[in-house]
């Protein structure tokens, strides 16, 4: 159950946002990740800085507590991020299973900034044939070999 809101931490994200800015680091985008009343990760957007087109500044929070904690699965965590996330980010929140996203700016925000998400929102909503990214399923057979083996492994760790 998430412990709720608490815009100190919200203002250390948008803190973070404006000094990757400011500093010329990145974009403006900041997030941290808390758990029992702490920050345990932190990040800014660094696509630019790393060449790296997902080191958006919520993945790069949600990896840096990971590593602090010593596990993917960050339940019993919050995620407070400057802006509301991309469809990206917010799927890496749902995957690391964060109980709560609190956010500053919003979409629309982000938009009038030139960070516009719209256009992948619609492409999601499209059937795959109609998507603007050619996706061909190939070696389908050869490829559930990795599933078989994952099936059959005493050696897995659920997730």
């Amino acid at each position: 159950m998430p412990a709720g809101p608490n815009s100190e931490f919200l203002r250390r994200a948008i803190a973070l946002a404006t000094e990757n800015v400011t500093s010329g680091r990145g974009g403006p985008f900041g997030a941290v990740i808390v758990r029992d009343g702490k920050i345990v990760g932190e990040g800014a957007n660094s696509v630019t800085a790393a060449s790296d087109p997902t080191a958006h500044a919520e993945v790069n929070a949600i990896r840096a507590a990971a590593k602090a904690l010593g596990t993917f699965v960050l339940d019993g965590c919050e995620l407070y991020t400057s802006c509301e996330p991309c469809p990206m980010c917010l799927a890496a929140s749902y995957w690391a299973r964060l109980d709560a996203v609190y956010y500053g700016a919003n979409a629309a925000d982000a938009a009038r900034a030139g960070f516009d998400d719209a256009f992948l929102y619609a492409e999601f909503k499209k059937d795959q044939p109609e998507r603007t990214l050619p996706a061909v399923q190939l070696l389908s057979g050869e490829a559930w070999d990795s599933f078989a083996a994952w099936i059959a492994s005493p050696n897995k760790v659920e997730y």
